[in-house]
């Protein structure tokens, strides 16, 4: 009887495990489909077409993620320290100057806001020290039009031959330094390629960054014959810049690791895309695009410093970088904008004594632009002959028309009648201009040009049929 009754208890004991046991397991079945629903849910986020933002995904991780993800990008760069530890007097002493001006510190974090998302992106997808991401500040202090006495360039501050040697191209329109997206790039691959030269030392690798890899090389190859150490801070040949660049660098990440410590308030920046990028396909004026879609100007040019002029290179890269919740109304008003409108001309009669690099000082344009826009081979030009000008409409200088006043009422007058009649159909004679047509019946060039379904610098054929609304 005694042991029936022992027997029952052990079996009931053994049920209750059983079903404790079981909760459990289901438990975490539970919260692994949740936690691969979510996954699945973000990466499956949905996207514009023509539009590319600039969130990545599929990252190497320099450190554990936390169960909750941060909403400040502060927070992942602080979480992926990587840099070893350096030893030097001047820690402390950029640490002092930087903490002594907390008005510096926070234009430099406003100034890296609209940037700071991507360049995280870029530097934890390579698996570097997230210190890397603050590397702008000690280079440029983010601002995208740092220009130094070397003639560096960009918030990665790129000298010209070395920002061509890793594809920057530069020219009249364009300079990829300054370029957001492509100097970032640009700068990661080097820093790799560095770090590489030097064996993963990325105290030299920074050092090198600053200095070039030739005389970090010298350095280190000096000290080795006479025995002496071949780490960073033993380089005692290297110039005081290079010699405080790395604790700079260490400086401003301790601020940042920690800002209450040195009695400091960083602003947040959001974890999440400021931009996207649009596609462009061709050339386009800035202002065009801010006039027709209601993005600030400013804004355009701040998120595009690498155009120059006040529009895209017209050989590329034909892409543009938006406010990210501006960016689907931003492609709908580039897509209605016909490619013969998409930017702003000037005409020029050439007069006895002009040549094309004159016109071109005169109207702030290169002369290879000018070439371009006229489809002329070499500088052959000749009196009477009418010149096709990109123009800025935020320019007053190159926007001084030959035009008089009289004309210019006439032309409005003729084109406002234009709407309500029917067009007339003209041939083409010897001589005859798109910008000559445009004068003779008193319409506008891209008017000519969009009736025709042609583009404004085509050149015209003798017996080519014109429509023209009068």
């Amino acid at each position: 009887m005694q042991n029936n009754y022992v027997f029952k208890h052990l079996l009931a004991l053994l049920l209750v495990a059983s079903v404790l046991t079981s909760g459990c397991a289901t438990t975490r079945e539970s919260k692994s489909q949740q936690q691969k629903a979510t996954t699945a849910d973000h990466r499956s986020s949905p996207t514009t077409p023509g539009i590319s933002s600039n969130r990545q995904s599929g990252f190497k991780s320099n450190k554990s993620k936390a169960a909750q993800p941060s909403n400040d990008v502060w927070d992942r760069i602080r979480a992926g320290y990587g840099l070893p530890d350096v030893r030097s007097p001047y820690i402390a002493d950029y640490e002092k100057w930087y903490s002594s001006r907390p008005e510096y510190i926070e234009r430099m974090v406003k100034r890296a806001s609209p940037y700071l998302y991507y360049i995280t992106n870029q530097v934890e997808a390579r698996g570097m020290p997230m210190e890397i991401a603050l590397l702008p500040a000690i280079e440029s202090a983010y601002k995208p039009h740092a220009l130094s006495r070397s003639k560096a360039a960009g918030i990665w501050q790129f000298i010209p031959s070395t920002g061509r040697h890793y594809g920057l191209k530069q020219n009249y329109w364009y300079d990829g330094r300054k370029d957001i997206i492509a100097a970032t790039n640009a700068a990661l691959n080097y820093l790799e390629k560095l770090n590489k030269d030097f064996k993963g030392d990325w105290a030299l690798t920074l050092a090198a960054y600053n200095a070039g890899e030739g005389r970090v090389g010298r350095e280190i190859k000096k000290n080795a014959r006479r025995g002496k150490p071949i780490n960073y801070t033993a380089l005692t040949g290297l110039r005081l810049e290079t010699r405080r660049y790395v604790p700079k660098l260490i400086a401003i990440s301790n601020m940042i690791k920690n800002p209450q410590k040195y009695g400091l308030q960083v602003a947040v920046v959001p974890n999440q895309p400021y931009f996207s990028e649009i596609r462009l396909g061709s050339q386009i004026d800035l202002n065009i695009v801010a006039d027709s879609s209601g993005v600030p100007i400013k804004e355009l040019k701040m998120l595009n410093p690498g155009f120059k002029r006040w529009a895209t290179d017209p050989a590329g890269p034909h892409r543009l970088l938006v406010p990210v919740d501006e960016a689907v109304v931003v492609a709908d008003a580039i897509a209605r904008i016909p490619q013969s409108q998409r930017m702003r001309w000037d005409y020029y009669t050439v007069r006895k004594g002009d040549s094309l690099n004159r016109i071109a000082r005169k109207h702030h344009v290169s002369t290879a632009s000018l070439r371009k826009s006229n489809k002329i081979n070499g500088n052959l030009i000749h009196p009477g002959q009418n010149l096709l000008i990109p123009v800025s409409t935020s320019s007053n200088k190159a926007r001084q028309y030959e035009r008089t006043a009289s004309k210019t009422t006439t032309r409005k007058t003729g084109t406002a009648a234009n709407a309500a009649s029917k067009p007339v159909t003209v041939s083409v004679r010897k001589g005859d201009t798109l910008w000559s047509l445009s004068r003779r019946y008193n319409v506008s060039l891209n008017e000519l040009a969009r009736w025709n379904q042609i583009d404004v610098n085509d050149l015209l054929h003798m017996g080519q049929k014109l429509k023209i609304w009068r």
